[in-house]
């Protein structure tokens, strides 16, 4: 008789469909922010001019839906390298979910105060860079824990692929470091970094691990 007991192992598809409704309604919250001008408060400025004052809104509402569709994006293709996932990788994905879910908090938060002119705007700016880094560092750790067990996986990931995607997040991860000194120095140049940055992940970071996954499944047709 043996005490060894299995440790128990869950199906990729609830977690993506749960994931896949947190992305959801934290998208769509976003548009909630963009305020209508109302006709009675314009005090003889043009619906045109009201609109373009709010623009810090728009823009940030644009960063911050990038972001979110883009770590939706990456988060299906590292769920491709998997075909089962265990009790911890189910949590560190709730905490990655966690951080998305506030993203829509520090935006609406940003666009009204780049669009008050308040010299709080730089606090609100670092609030906005600071959530980024714990959502890029939700992200990382979620992929250590998304590879870290080889039998967990569709094919193994080499050792040197899964170096090279840790460095590709790794340099985003300084880079949002670096956004919340910029936040403090200018909260529009902070947002335009953090657009650079959603372009720089809309590139498969991933690329090296799904490659070879690619290449395994098509060897077993």
């Amino acid at each position: 008789m043996t005490t060894d007991q299995a440790v128990p192992d869950f199906s990729t598809a609830r977690l993506e469909a749960f994931s896949d409704g947190v992305f959801a309604i934290a998208i769509t919250l976003l548009v909630l922010d963009l305020k209508v001008p109302e006709a009675d408060a314009l005090d003889g400025r043009s619906l045109a001019d009201a609109l373009g004052h709010q623009w810090p809104a728009y823009f940030a509402y644009l960063v911050s839906f990038l972001v979110i569709g883009i770590i939706w994006i990456n988060h299906h293709a590292m769920c491709a390298l998997a075909r089962r996932v265990d009790r911890l990788t189910l949590f560190t994905n709730l905490l990655l979910l966690l951080t998305v879910s506030v993203i829509p908090y520090p935006t609406r938060m940003l666009a009204a105060y780049l669009t008050a002119r308040s010299d709080d705007a730089h606090t609100a700016a670092a609030l906005y860079s600071l959530t980024m880094v714990a959502m890029g560092a939700a992200f990382s750790l979620l992929f250590l824990t998304f590879t870290r067990d080889a039998r967990a996986l569709h094919t193994p990931i080499p050792p040197a692929a899964r170096r090279a995607a840790l460095r590709r997040f790794g340099v985003g991860g300084v880079a949002y470091v670096l956004t919340v000194a910029l936040a403090y120095t200018s909260p529009v140049a902070m947002l335009a970094t953090h657009a650079a940055l959603a372009l720089y992940y809309c590139f498969d970071q991933l690329a090296p691990a799904t490659r070879r996954v690619r290449a395994a499944d098509s060897d077993d047709d």
